[in-house]
């Protein structure tokens, strides 16, 4: 810069930078001279849930073939901390990737996804970005509707006293999912059979347990993930009771999870691939200028032993 003003103005540049604080965006430097060719995967989850809930591994997997095609690479960033969220900032706002695709947002983070917004950094969400929605587009399935199905169903197999293991509240999925299992028992709603979850199979446990001594002429219980919903089914069986004889059991997702456990859970399928493929073209869309955009997916029942056996099951 000092070739092209005179000396007075560089001085007088240089105590305004120091006066305000002010630092040169490297994300717009490089927007103007070259890119990095790398998106960011940013995970608001803990360390052990990376590794303890599949459907992450999913939805990574499904946007790095997606990006591929485009010729850019993801990387992944751990944001479940404060401290995380900080690093994870400084990373992003240091022009070191392109674009973000958030991921398992929760309405704690709202702090770093408001700084990417106001940089200009080019982000899309999976799932509901709580506090953002009119500004940050997104993909979701539809949690409240994927819900009220599943309570209907419980409901049409004769259960009639359904209690839930709610999500984080601080969550879209959380929030949609209990509203969707208020919204469909209506009046029938007793709130001593809602008990807290945070996705983790240790919660499913604990809440189950709870809900077995608090309420226990319970003869249903619908998780708002399948993890929590394995909890359930471990902590039945540890209480010498049967699933689905004693207590049907239905979860949301469709993860792994699901056939993995005894017996086998029926739940909620969310489309993952469709949607890792979905927030991918979104944000593309997004880098090319076009405005942001909101996708809602719908879920299918998959009916499994956790509510049925045998010939009962029903076609879904």
């Amino acid at each position: 810069m000092g070739h092209w003003v005179s000396p007075d103005a560089l001085t007088a540049v240089n105590k305004a930078i120091k006066k305000t604080g002010y630092r040169i965006n490297p994300h717009a430097r490089s927007l103007a001279t070259s890119k990095a060719n790398t998106v960011a995967f940013l995970l608001g989850e803990a360390h052990e849930r990376l590794f303890e809930d599949p459907n992450f591994s999913v939805l990574m997997r499904g946007a790095a073939q997606a990006l591929s095609e485009h010729d850019i690479s993801l990387v992944l960033i751990m944001a479940g901390t404060p401290a995380e969220q900080r690093r994870a900032k400084d990373f992003i706002l240091g022009g070191h990737v392109d674009a973000v695709l958030l991921v398992s947002s929760h309405s704690r983070g709202k702090t770093i996804v408001e700084d990417i917004y106001k940089a200009g950094i080019p982000i899309i969400a999976c799932g509901i970005p709580l506090g953002h929605e009119g500004q940050v587009g997104y993909v979701a399935a539809d949690d409240f509707n994927g819900a009220r199905e599943m309570v209907a169903y419980l409901k049409s197999s004769g259960r009639t006293r359904i209690a839930t293991i709610a999500g984080p509240m601080d969550t879209p999925g959380g929030i949609g999912r209990l509203k969707g299992y208020r919204e469909e028992l209506g009046s029938d709603v007793d709130e001593a059979l809602i008990s807290q979850g945070d996705y983790s199979l240790k919660s499913g446990k604990r809440a189950m347990k709870a809900l077995l001594k608090d309420t226990p002429a319970i003869d249903a219980v619908f998780a708002a993930n399948d993890l929590m919903a394995r909890g359930a089914i471990e902590e039945i069986q540890a209480a010498g009771m049967r699933v689905p004889e004693d207590l049907a059991v239905a979860g949301f997702d469709d993860s792994p999870v699901a056939v993995a456990s005894d017996p086998e859970i029926t739940t909620m399928r969310q489309p993952f691939e469709r949607i890792s493929q979905e927030i991918v073209r979104l944000l593309v869309s997004l880098i090319q200028g076009q405005q942001p955009a909101a996708v809602t997916l719908p879920t299918a029942l998959v009916v499994r032993d956790s509510i049925v056996q045998g010939t009962q099951r029903l076609l879904a």
